[in-house]
């Protein structure tokens, strides 16, 4: 069987050769316009679209299967390839249906959920992660990919919290414009989603959102923002909710006053799958490509309907020519009738940064007494107990499911590790069918072992971790909070790792057990990240991204009664106030804060200088410090920069982070350590004036290790106010 690069390959190349034939006739006048790279951008754009008949055009704004849009053979356009992928290039499905298609060459790396990712605070391993998913694209045949997913997690419950990027709109945008800087490296265009306010699985298709425009600006459109001036993000998925009573997909507020206007975004706004619901607002509403929807796709909005629309004189076809340069633009940016990359698939490199980012983002929530690392040399039995502990994720979550090469399990990763020198007992413990007996078991190994270890947590069944449904509730499922109590009144070394993609309670047993790592879902090497970090060869880094709460009562949403909402409305009553900007503000003790994350060494904070400026814009200053490795062992530290204004026109929240560096020190190891912050640092949204104002005040400016853990703090006084848009 030829592969779908081979396939893929084959199709371009009758395309180029059957325009180049149809060229030959008109050999006097030279290659034309559109078929030449040396040309601008837009000089083939237009001469492309005015080679294009009606229904040509009509072709481009919509899919003719699940994943792909129309070829046009008389001009050489190839067939356009869009797969899921915000963790890896998904498995490839049947045309019509979103059944596997049962191929052999769609295995793809599993790389760490992108909560995983945004726990290392580390823009370099988004990088690398973004060039996993380019060079994989490339290699399967895919043009566009459908990620990164950049929703603020303003719920703990949010089902799709695991594909998410966190609950801050600074640490999303940092993450995510380098993200899809990488992915596009490779001529494979990022799709960042889901545009906008898509905070919930609850009623998503129907649920209208309601907000003040400087929480919109404040809190839910910056990633999303950064992604399009920054990134340059060639393409942007909407939303299957609604905002202000109009369906995201064809909202003319959101996309094409905002994304298109105010933005400057010159790329193609995708429909999320059967995302669209009306074939005016379709047209008129902003929306470029319309992808998924429950009809023939003749039968698209944007397909019969539009086509006819425009034969009426319903619809200019300025419209269209529109929509269908956006498209065009998008692919010559992607050089689509160039020779690209071939792209790797499943390679060493592949699967390190894999592991990589999986150590990175791993966090230490709890290490009384020195609990971890574990000490190979002096221990021979370990107790591991938990479904998770064998349970393999990669092919579970909705659209983010993978066809994994291989995936190491936590048991395997440390089977591997020990080498035979320590005795593993497995015991399930816990999961659906699990009974009884099987937790009794668990305990007796627990208590026979040198050490036990709960591999506890969620999965990727429906309301857990999972695209469709919200979470029931914050508790551990199964019955583990039981079982882990009675595991650790039987063996007080008891260690639990948490493999989820959101937060849990644990009030039930956190303070009967030692020591406690979060290790999200860590993709195909994460049984092996796993091990490393338990067993000291790496000292974890990662901080959270998501405010872990005591009790799903003190989160924001949930205290205001204002989820899931009530008839269709969902009222962010909260405003700005989402995750930490909420616990800090408000004086609520979460149960692990915002940006916490131990280390198996310890740091420094000290010399604090503030060192004020000009850039282009206006003033700026220099944060800078020194930061030291005071403990025995090499490690990283992420240093956070959080902003307090004193006296704001407007209420504020009690901090924001505004700048961060991840630092890695030997032991003993003092740097000096600068991060600058712009006007943007200091600015706040004015509605009234539709403008962001850096007002003339005190402001505080705090570094720490964590949102509540601020080691310096000085004062920056802003010399003259500013405003734009």
């Amino acid at each position: 069987m030829k592969s779908l690069t081979d396939l893929r390959t084959g199709a371009v190349a009758v395309a180029a050769a059957l325009a180049l034939a149809g060229s030959a006739r008109a050999a006097d006048a030279g290659r034309p316009p559109y078929l030449d790279p040396a040309q601008p951008v837009e000089a083939r754009v237009d001469d492309l679209l005015g080679r294009l008949t009606l229904d040509e055009k009509i072709a481009l704004v919509h899919g003719d299967s699940k994943f792909t849009v129309a070829a046009i053979p008389r001009l050489g356009i190839p067939r356009r390839w869009l797969s899921d992928g915000p963790h890896g290039v998904r498995e490839d499905v049947g045309p019509d249906t979103f059944k596997p298609a049962n191929r052999t060459d769609d295995f793809a790396t599993y790389l760490p959920v992108a909560v995983a990712l945004a726990s290392t605070w580390n823009p370099d391993a988004a990088r690398a992660y973004g060039n996993v998913i380019g060079e994989e694209a490339r290699r399967r045949g895919k043009d566009i990919m459908l990620g990164p997913g950049v929703n603020i997690q303003r719920t703990p419950l949010n089902g799709r919290t695991f594909e998410y990027l966190g609950e801050d709109p600074f640490l999303a945008s940092r993450m995510a414009v380098s993200y899809i800087k990488a992915v596009q490296s490779h001529d494979v265009s990022s799709c960042v989603k889901h545009f906008a306010c898509n905070s919930q699985e609850t009623e998503r298709n129907t649920v209208d959102v309601q907000m003040d425009e400087r929480t919109l600006h404040e809190i839910y459109l910056p990633a999303f923002k950064a992604a399009v001036q920054e990134a340059g993000v060639w393409c942007v998925m909407g939303a299957y909710n609604r905002f202000r009573g109009q369906q995201c997909c064809e909202n003319d507020y959101l996309l094409n006053q905002v994304l298109k206007t105010q933005w400057g975004f010159k790329g193609v706004v995708i429909s999320d799958w059967n995302g669209t619901h009306n074939g005016t607002q379709a047209v008129l509403g902003g929306l470029d490509l319309e992808m998924g929807t429950a009809k023939p796709y003749a039968d698209y909005y944007l397909a019969r309907q539009f086509k006819e629309g425009i034969e009426k004189g319903a619809y200019p076809m300025s419209v269209l020519d529109d929509k269908v340069r956006r498209n065009l633009r998008v692919m010559f940016a992607l050089h689509f009738l160039e020779s690209r990359p071939e792209g790797s698939l499943n390679t060493a490199a592949h699967q390190e940064t894999a592991q990589r980012v999986a150590e990175e983002g791993m966090v230490l929530l709890k290490n009384a007494g020195g609990a971890l690392p574990l000490d190979a040399g002096a221990i021979t039995s370990i107790a591991v107990i938990g479904e998770n502990a064998v349970r393999l994720q990669a092919h579970g979550g909705g659209s983010t499911e993978m066809k994994a090469l291989h995936e190491i399990t936590p048991l395997e990763g440390l089977i591997r590790h020990s080498g035979g020198r320590i005795n593993f007992t497995y015991s399930q413990g816990y999961g659906k069918e699990a009974g009884v007996a099987a937790a009794d078991r668990a305990v007796r190994a627990a208590k026979a072992a040198d050490v036990a270890l709960v591999v506890a947590g969620l999965n990727h069944e429906r309301t857990f971790d999972c695209e469709g449904a919200d979470r029931n509730s914050l508790d551990l499922p199964y019955g583990q909070d039981e079982l882990i109590r009675r595991v650790a009144q039987a063996n007080p070394r008891t260690v639990v790792v948490l493999v989820s993609g959101s937060p849990v309670r644990m009030g039930a047993w956190l303070d009967q057990v030692p020591a406690v790592l979060q290790a999200w879902y860590a993709g195909c090497e994460g049984g092996r990240a796993l091990a490393r970090v338990l067993f000291g060869d790496v000292n974890p880094s990662g901080k959270l991204p998501c405010t872990f709460p005591k009790k799903l009562a003190d989160s924001p949403a949930y205290a205001l009664g204002a989820y899931p909402g009530k008839g269709g409305i969902e009222p962010y009553t909260e405003g700005l106030l989402v995750g930490y900007r909420w616990f800090d503000t408000k004086g609520i003790e979460p149960l692990f804060p915002f940006g916490h994350g131990l280390s198996y060494t310890s740091f420094a904070y000290s010399d604090l200088r503030l060192v004020a400026g000009t850039d282009s814009k206006g003033p700026v200053v220099t944060v800078e410090f020194k930061l030291t490795n005071t403990g025995s062992r090499a490690g990283a530290e992420v240093a956070q920069v959080y902003v307090h204004q004193a006296k704001p026109s407007l209420q504020r929240p009690l901090r924001e982070l505004k700048g961060f560096r991840k630092v890695a020190l030997k032991p003993g190891e003092r740097q000096a350590v600068s991060i600058p912050l712009a006007r943007e640092a200091f600015a706040f949204y004015d509605a009234e004036k539709a403008a962001w104002v850096a007002e003339k005040d005190d402001f505080e400016i705090a570094i720490g290790s964590s949102s509540r853990d601020l080691r310096l703090r000085g004062n920056f006084s802003l010399p003259v106010a500013a405003t734009w848009k």
